[in-house]
């Protein structure tokens, strides 16, 4: 009996991370140049931008966001902009803190990106085009990457006073 409520006890700490909810949050297609464009023909240029971001409910919920913006152009005229907000309600519960924010960077938004590629991919083919089909993401090396660019901002902040209050060697203080 005894180590039944010990392993229960152990399993109500032990940390857990779970998809409460998936949804489209904002969703957008323009075709600004339609019909005329579908009279040019070329290799249009494709632009994706991502972003993603993550809040916090409360008890252990949180909401993630990832922002993907598809910009296909042709010369100077622009074929669609396509824009969709995929997000989630993601539980995390007894997970440590310093090990939230890179599932809020990294593990959400890599279950959020299969939504947003079928989502971009069908609003694309249904707007007259080629679908676009987003290749995986390493969100992890976007997360790091960001983590170390914030390091280093970081240390010239802390560098860049240090250096302003020490006096040139030159300069006499009355």
């Amino acid at each position: 009996m005894a180590q039944e409520q010990e392993a229960a006890t152990q399993e109500q700490q032990a940390p857990a991370f779970g998809v409460e909810k998936i949804y489209v949050k904002d969703f957008s297609l323009e075709v600004p140049n339609a019909p005329d464009i579908f009279l040019e023909h070329g290799e249009p240029k494709v632009d994706i931008q991502l972003n993603n971001s993550g809040t916090p409910l409360g008890n252990g919920i949180y909401d993630a966001t990832l922002t993907v913006t598809v910009t296909a152009k042709l010369g100077e005229k622009t074929l669609f902009l396509v824009e969709v907000s995929q997000a989630g309600i993601f539980r995390m519960v007894n997970v440590p803190e310093q090990e939230i924010e890179p599932l809020l960077a990294v593990a959400c938004p890599n279950i959020l990106q299969p939504y947003a590629r079928e989502a971009i991919s069908t609003a694309t083919v249904r707007a007259g085009f080629a679908p676009v089909l987003l290749q995986p993401i390493n969100f992890e090396a976007i997360y790091l990457s960001r983590l170390q660019e914030r390091q280093a901002a970081q240390a010239a902040q802390v560098a860049a006073p240090a250096s302003e209050e020490t006096p040139p060697a030159n300069t006499t203080l009355q």
